[in-house]
């Protein structure tokens, strides 16, 4: 074991960050992977299941369940393990103090004394750190007295990990928005013409342009993507905006502008199926984000959605941003996401 210690060592000295910039290698690691470092026997019990309930715990608000995040666990057996673990982009790194394990060696290792005490008297043991030996990099330690207070302190904070990783995921999807490039003129037409403006990928098209409605859609037979925006003018204050009254108006709006081929046919909110509904501040802005799944009220296709009610204080608008999906050969998990980071490029006259 005299050479794993002396990787611990090595492993701890600060990285060389060059004068000006990080000029490291990016981290390495699929969107939306996470890779957990714990021991292998802990994988099938309590701590694992801790670990599946909250950041493998599955997104309900689609119509086909997929995992927030996908894990990968990893034990650690030899150098070339610690070294591969290193360049991951999202790591956990999972253990105790009286864990004896390789993992429990190389985790207790990286944090120092007054860490370890904060451990002991309960204060504290979740340690995040930021590009720690490679740029863009989320990594997480979580530390605890023993197997079972370590359960537990995933339990307890498991809403609250994911959501930080969540916060740290959805910038990285712009670029798979705009990998291929977008159309800075598209979304400078909309701004003159409208007051507000998104960033849009290479492939939308502008769809329906009426009184207070606009439509962009990317129409594949197999992937089919739309984002369309409404506004109300002259709106004192949001104090009206409630869920059932965002529901009512998104489906009224989808009854008139999202037809189906077949006669009669139209888009509505599947209530059949789990939603959410929260309010959040979104660039800047009181916000409603409602994500569900969508329904032809005929029921012969349907998909997933994610809705933002906001209010601009300065314009005097409501702004209502909704978009969708048909995909029913592909996993959504990522689409949505890649609608999230598009929602946050949503900028309005008033905005500096």
């Amino acid at each position: 074991m005299t050479s794993f210690r002396l990787l611990l060592i090595s492993l701890i000295t600060p990285l060389f960050i060059a004068c000006g910039g990080d000029y490291r290698e990016a981290a390495i690691g699929a969107v939306s992977e996470v890779m957990v470092v714990v021991d292998s026997t802990s994988v099938k019990g309590p701590i694992g299941a801790a670990i599946d309930g909250s950041i493998g715990s599955y997104i309900l608000t689609m119509p086909r369940y997929e995992p927030r995040f996908d894990i990968t666990y990893r034990d650690l057996r030899s150098r070339q393990d610690v070294e591969n673990v290193q360049k991951h982009r999202n790591l956990m790194l999972v253990s105790h103090l009286q864990d004896s394990s390789n993992v429990g060696r190389y985790v207790n290792g990286l944090v120092s004394a007054g860490i370890k005490e904060r451990v002991r008297n309960r204060q504290q043991h979740l340690f995040p750190l930021k590009d720690r030996w490679y740029r863009d990099q989320w990594i997480l330690i979580v530390l605890a007295n023993d197997a079972a207070e370590l359960a537990e302190v995933i339990r307890r904070n498991g809403e609250g990990i994911a959501g930080s990783l969540y916060e740290v995921e959805v910038p990285r999807h712009d670029y798979d928005v705009y990998r291929r490039g977008d159309q800075p003129q598209l979304a400078d037409s909309l701004f003159r013409a409208f007051g507000w403006t998104l960033r849009i990928q290479h492939d939308y098209r502008l769809g329906i342009d009426t009184a207070n409605f606009v439509s962009l859609r990317r129409w594949l037979d197999d992937n089919d993507r739309w984002i369309w925006v409404h506004w109300l003018e002259d709106v004192p204050n949001i104090e009206h905006v409630k869920k059932e009254w965002i529901h009512a108006k998104r489906d009224s709006l989808l009854e008139i502008y999202f037809q189906g081929t077949r006669e009669g046919a139209y888009v509505t909110t599947d209530f059949r199926r789990d939603n959410s509904f929260r309010f959040m501040t979104l660039n800047g802005r009181p916000t409603f984000e409602a994500k569900g799944s969508w329904v032809m009220n005929d029921f012969s296709m349907g998909g997933p959605f994610v809705s933002y009610v906001m209010y601009d204080e300065a314009q005097r608008r409501l702004y209502f941003l909704d978009f969708g999906q048909f995909a029913p050969k592909y996993r959504l998990r990522r689409f949505v996401y890649q609608f999230e980071a598009i929602a946050r490029t949503f900028r309005t006259a008033s905005d500096p």
